[in-house]
């Protein structure tokens, strides 16, 4: 299986297609499968991603691309689960 992109400190405002965009742009062999939110208290919403295609770690060096990345106001951290 492919890993879970796990992406945090996600702006509110970013739409879920706003989100598959910024990962085709990125890594284009991936698609994205399933995209899951998840509040917390707010300060810093996360969004869990799995994708489909691609080779093996090309979800993770789409993580280490994005990690880090300032987009849209907000310093994006990001990292992958199995």
């Amino acid at each position: 299986t492919m890993p879970t992109l796990w992406l945090q400190n996600v702006p509110k405002e970013a739409t879920d297609d706003e989100l598959r965009a910024l990962a085709k742009k990125y890594a284009p062999d991936l698609e994205c499968l399933t995209l899951n939110r998840e509040e917390g208290d707010g300060s810093r919403p996360v969004a869990f991603m799995t994708f489909k295609g691609g080779e093996l770690g090309s979800v993770e060096r789409l993580a280490d691309r994005l990690n880090g990345m300032y987009w849209k106001e907000r310093t994006l951290r990001c990292t992958t689960a199995m």
